[in-house]
Protein backbone atom coordinates (compact mmCIF):
# COMPACT_ATOMS: atom_id res chain seq x y z
CA UNK A 1 0.00 0.00 0.00
CA UNK A 2 3.01 1.92 0.64
CA UNK A 3 3.79 2.21 -2.60
CA UNK A 4 0.73 3.14 -4.02
CA UNK A 5 0.55 6.19 -1.46
CA UNK A 6 3.99 7.13 -3.04
CA UNK A 7 2.60 6.93 -6.49
CA UNK A 8 -0.41 9.27 -5.92
CA UNK A 9 2.13 11.57 -4.31
CA UNK A 10 4.29 11.31 -7.36
CA UNK A 11 1.32 12.28 -9.59
CA UNK A 12 -0.12 15.15 -7.19
CA UNK A 13 3.70 16.46 -7.14
CA UNK A 14 3.50 16.07 -11.33
CA UNK A 15 -0.10 17.77 -11.64
CA UNK A 16 1.18 20.70 -9.12
CA UNK A 17 4.52 21.07 -10.64
CA UNK A 18 2.72 21.52 -13.73
CA UNK A 19 -0.18 24.01 -12.49
CA UNK A 20 2.42 25.99 -11.22
CA UNK A 21 4.02 26.69 -14.65
CA UNK A 22 0.14 27.17 -15.81
CA UNK A 23 -0.52 29.98 -12.42
CA UNK A 24 1.98 32.33 -14.17
CA UNK A 25 3.70 33.21 -10.99
CA UNK A 26 -0.31 32.86 -9.39
CA UNK A 27 -1.46 35.46 -11.21
CA UNK A 28 -4.31 33.22 -12.67
CA UNK A 29 -6.86 32.19 -9.93
CA UNK A 30 -7.37 28.37 -11.04
CA UNK A 31 -4.11 27.15 -12.04
CA UNK A 32 -3.00 28.43 -8.59
CA UNK A 33 -5.95 26.50 -6.51
CA UNK A 34 -4.78 23.42 -8.91
CA UNK A 35 -1.50 23.91 -7.48
CA UNK A 36 -1.94 24.16 -3.77
CA UNK A 37 -4.31 21.50 -4.08
CA UNK A 38 -2.29 19.22 -5.66
CA UNK A 39 0.73 19.56 -3.85
CA UNK A 40 -1.48 19.34 -0.36
CA UNK A 41 -2.28 15.79 -2.06
CA UNK A 42 1.26 14.67 -2.62
CA UNK A 43 2.52 15.45 0.49
CA UNK A 44 -0.19 14.21 2.19
CA UNK A 45 0.34 10.67 0.35
CA UNK A 46 3.90 10.93 0.43
CA UNK A 47 3.85 11.35 4.41
CA UNK A 48 1.50 8.16 4.83
CA UNK A 49 4.05 6.47 2.31
CA UNK A 50 6.46 7.37 4.77
CA UNK A 51 5.40 5.09 8.09
CA UNK A 52 6.63 1.94 6.47
CA UNK A 53 9.35 3.25 3.83
CA UNK A 54 12.81 4.48 4.36
CA UNK A 55 12.93 8.18 4.34
CA UNK A 56 16.23 8.06 2.06
CA UNK A 57 14.42 5.43 -0.48
CA UNK A 58 11.08 7.52 -0.98
CA UNK A 59 12.44 10.74 -1.48
CA UNK A 60 15.05 9.42 -3.82
CA UNK A 61 12.08 7.38 -5.60
CA UNK A 62 9.58 10.06 -5.56
CA UNK A 63 12.50 13.52 -6.83
CA UNK A 64 13.76 11.10 -9.15
CA UNK A 65 10.66 10.13 -11.30
CA UNK A 66 9.06 13.59 -10.21
CA UNK A 67 12.46 14.80 -12.66
CA UNK A 68 12.39 12.40 -15.50
CA UNK A 69 8.43 12.64 -15.52
CA UNK A 70 8.27 16.59 -15.37
CA UNK A 71 10.84 16.91 -17.65
CA UNK A 72 9.16 14.89 -20.11
CA UNK A 73 6.18 16.75 -19.44
CA UNK A 74 7.80 20.07 -20.30
CA UNK A 75 8.42 18.90 -23.47
CA UNK A 76 5.35 17.27 -24.48
CA UNK A 77 3.31 19.82 -22.93
CA UNK A 78 5.07 23.38 -22.65
CA UNK A 79 6.56 22.60 -25.51
CA UNK A 80 10.16 23.52 -23.70
CA UNK A 81 13.42 22.45 -25.54
CA UNK A 82 16.00 19.98 -23.54
CA UNK A 83 19.76 19.37 -24.22
CA UNK A 84 22.25 17.13 -23.82
CA UNK A 85 22.94 17.70 -20.24
CA UNK A 86 19.53 18.22 -19.22
CA UNK A 87 19.67 13.80 -20.52
CA UNK A 88 23.36 13.35 -18.51
CA UNK A 89 21.82 15.10 -15.42
CA UNK A 90 18.83 13.23 -15.59
CA UNK A 91 20.25 9.81 -16.40
CA UNK A 92 22.61 10.54 -13.19
CA UNK A 93 19.47 11.33 -11.29
CA UNK A 94 17.96 7.26 -12.56
CA UNK A 95 21.15 5.81 -11.75
CA UNK A 96 21.21 7.19 -7.91
CA UNK A 97 17.56 6.45 -7.63
CA UNK A 98 19.04 2.74 -8.91
CA UNK A 99 21.65 2.60 -6.79
CA UNK A 100 19.83 3.92 -3.54
CA UNK A 101 17.11 0.87 -4.06
CA UNK A 102 19.48 -1.32 -4.72
CA UNK A 103 21.98 -0.54 -1.80
CA UNK A 104 20.67 2.08 0.10
CA UNK A 105 18.44 1.74 3.69
CA UNK A 106 17.61 -1.83 4.79
CA UNK A 107 20.41 -3.42 2.62
CA UNK A 108 23.31 -5.01 4.50
CA UNK A 109 22.35 -3.92 7.93
CA UNK A 110 23.67 -5.92 11.06
CA UNK A 111 20.32 -7.76 12.64
CA UNK A 112 18.93 -5.92 15.20
CA UNK A 113 20.28 -2.19 13.69
CA UNK A 114 16.42 -1.06 12.65
CA UNK A 115 15.27 -1.68 16.15
CA UNK A 116 17.92 -0.33 17.94
CA UNK A 117 17.84 2.95 16.08
CA UNK A 118 13.58 3.08 16.32
CA UNK A 119 14.13 2.66 19.97
CA UNK A 120 16.54 5.89 19.53
CA UNK A 121 14.15 7.92 17.84
CA UNK A 122 11.89 7.14 20.20
CA UNK A 123 12.89 8.37 23.04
Amino acid sequence: MAYLFLAISIVGELIGTSMLKASEGFTRLYPTLFTIVAFVISFFFISLSLKTLPLNMTYAIWSGVGAVATTLISVLIWKEKINTGSVVGIALIVIGVVVLNLFGAGHGEAKGTTEATSSIVQR
